[in-house]
C-alpha cells in the first residue's frame, strides 16, 4: 500500500491536491481513500489531506500515523506542532518540501535520514495566485509514486471541470511543471504492506445537555457586528514601515479574516478590530517586518 499525506494552509488547495492524486490512483486500477482533515475552517489555518493507494482491498482507516510520502506546500509548518507534518518521519519516508532551502539544510535541521526532495516553484502572473500549489503537488505526488502524466491531467481535468477550460489548463500546465521536475525521482516513493484494520480507538462519552441548555440564543440578525474579533487577541502584529517591502499580497493572501489591507502607497494596514492575534503574517513575511507585541487592553 502506498501512503500519501499533504501538508499546507488553508486556503492553498490541500484537500483539491489529495482528490486529484486519488482520482490519477482510481484511473490506474488502484482501491483509494483520500480525505481532508482541519481544525479551524479558515484560510491560513493547518490542514493536511491524506491518499491511501492499493491494488487490494483497504482495510486501514483514519489518518496516517506513518506515511511513505509527506509533501509540504508550506515550511513555515514544519516548526507548528499542532501541523504535525514530522509525525511518522524516518528513513522510509520521501519528504517533499516547497521551500527556498535546499535539502542537505533541512536534513540537518531534521536530523533525518529521510530523502527529501524539493518542489519547484510556482512564480504566477497574479501575486494573489502564488499561495495556490494544489495541482503542482498533485503533478509531484503523481511522478514520485510512478504514475503517469496522462493519469493526473485527466484527473485534474475532472476535479476543475467547473470552473473552464482556463482554469484547467494553468492547473495542468503546473502539474506538468512539477512532473517534469520530479522526473530525477520518478517511483522512489516505496510501498509498505497493508497494516490490516486499525485499532479501535478509545472512546469518550459526554453526558447529554437538553437543547434549552446548548442551543445558541440569537435574539436578532446582524447582532455580531457588536462583538469584535479584535478582543480575543493576546498578541498584537504591527507593521514596521521601515523593514517593509510592500509585498502586501503575501500577508494579505495568508491572513485567514482579511484583515490586511494596503494604504495608498502600497503599505500593509492591519485592521485591528478583525485581527485576532493568530500571527500567521509574522510567520510569512519575507523581510520580517511585522512585530508581536502583547495587548495591553481592549482594542478600541
Amino acid at each position: 500500500m502506498l501512503r500519501v499525506r499533504f501538508h499546507g494552509r488553508g486556503g492553498q488547495g490541500i484537500k483539491t491536491a489529495s482528490r486529484m492524486l486519488g482520482s490519477a490512483f482510481f484511473h490506474e486500477g488502484f482501491e483509494v481513500q483520500d480525505a481532508p482533515r482541519y481544525g479551524a475552517e479558515r484560510r491560513g489555518a493547518p490542514i493536511f489531506a491524506y491518499v491511501r493507494a492499493d491494488k487490494t482491498q483497504i482495510n486501514e482507516r483514519g489518518v496516517i500515523p506513518n506515511p511513505d510520502l509527506i509533501l509540504v506546500a508550506d515550511d513555515t509548518l514544519i516548526g507548528v506542532p499542532v501541523a504535525g507534518v514530522t509525525q511518522g518521519l524516518g528513513a522510509h519516508v520521501v519528504l517533499a518540501l516547497s521551500t527556498s532551502e535546499n535539502a542537505d539544510t533541512w536534513r540537518a535541521r531534521l536530523a533525518t535520514d529521510a530523502e527529501i526532495v524539493i518542489l519547484p516553484s510556482f512564480s504566477a502572473e497574479d501575486p494573489a495566485q502564488r499561495p495556490y500549489v494544489g495541482a503542482l503537488m498533485a503533478g509531484a505526488a503523481a511522478r514520485l509514486v510512478g504514475l503517469q502524466i496522462d493519469s493526473i491531467m485527466t484527473a485534474i481535468a475532472e476535479e476543475l471541470r467547473g470552473h473552464g477550460i482556463d482554469v484547467i489548463q494553468a492547473n495542468q500546465d503546473r502539474a506538468r511543471l512539477a512532473y517534469d521536475a520530479m522526473a530525477v525521482s520518478e517511483g522512489v516513493v516505496q510501498s509498505r504492506p497493508n497494516a490490516g484494520p486499525a485499532p479501535n480507538a478509545d472512546w469518550i462519552t459526554l453526558r447529554h445537555e437538553d437543547a434549552d441548555t446548548s442551543a445558541p440564543t440569537i435574539h436578532a440578525g446582524a447582532t455580531s457586528v457588536r462583538i469584535k474579533t479584535g478582543l480575543w487577541r493576546t498578541l498584537r502584529p504591527v507593521v514596521d514601515v521601515n523593514l517593509c517591502n510592500r509585498c502586501n499580497w503575501i500577508c494579505g493572501s495568508f491572513c485567514p479574516d482579511g484583515a490586511i489591507n494596503a494604504d495608498a502607497n502600497g503599505y500593509p494596514v492591519i485592521d485591528y478590530d478583525h485581527c485576532k492575534g493568530c500571527l500567521i503574517c509574522v510567520a510569512q513575511c519575507p523581510p520580517h517586518a511585522i512585530a508581536v507585541e502583547p495587548e495591553k487592553g481592549e482594542t478600541q
